[in-house]
Formats: structure tokens, C-alpha cells, sequence
């Protein structure tokens, strides 16, 4: 099984994007902190749903060729300062209960 880390390394530049900019607003995102361990991920193809996800399922094969079909498509440059999977939230559902 082979790791690749080219995504893991994309996710932790939108994570260090994403937290340098809660710097300047740290008020108005208190209620939408993230553990510690998580990733905030945003999913759907026309609504976005915000979901709280494990860091851990970076490293899952099935994750990552979700992650890798996303940056095909669309890249990983998003305006809502997280990661964002413009796929079916049922089809995003089902991946991460596999996983947990």
C-alpha cells in the first residue's frame, strides 16, 4: 500500500492558510474551531455542507483517490479557506462511514 504524500502536503497548506488568516479573525470563527486531529472539509456539487473529518483518513487509499479526482477536476485553490470536495454529499457520506 503506498502513501501518497503530495496530498498530505496540500491539505497542510490549506490548513496553514486557513490558520494564518483565523489569526486576524479569531472572534468571529470561535464557534467553528476544529479539533485538534481534524480537518474541516466543505462537500457538496452546488451547496456547500461543512463536515469535521479525522486528519487520519489523509492517509486512506480510497480518501486519496477522492482527493486525487478532486484535484484533477477542480485543484485545491478555494475560496472558503478549506478543503473543498465538489462531490455528492451522499457519496462523501458513505466513503467516510467506510472509513470510521
Amino acid at each position: 500500500m503506498a502513501i501518497h504524500m503530495p496530498f498530505i502536503v496540500h491539505a497542510k497548506q490549506i490548513l496553514q492558510r486557513s490558520s494564518s488568516s483565523k489569526a486576524n479573525q479569531a472572534p468571529l470563527l470561535a464557534a467553528f474551531d476544529v479539533p485538534k486531529g481534524y480537518l474541516a472539509v466543505y462537500v457538496g456539487e452546488s451547496e456547500r455542507k461543512r463536515f469535521v473529518i479525522l486528519i487520519s483518513y489523509l492517509n486512506q487509499p480510497s480518501f486519496q483517490d477522492l482527493l486525487s479526482q478532486v484535484e484533477e477536476e477542480f485543484g485545491f485553490d478555494h475560496p472558503m479557506g478549506g478543503l473543498t470536495i465538489p462531490c455528492r454529499e451522499d457519496i462523501f457520506i458513505d466513503l467516510t462511514s467506510r472509513l470510521g
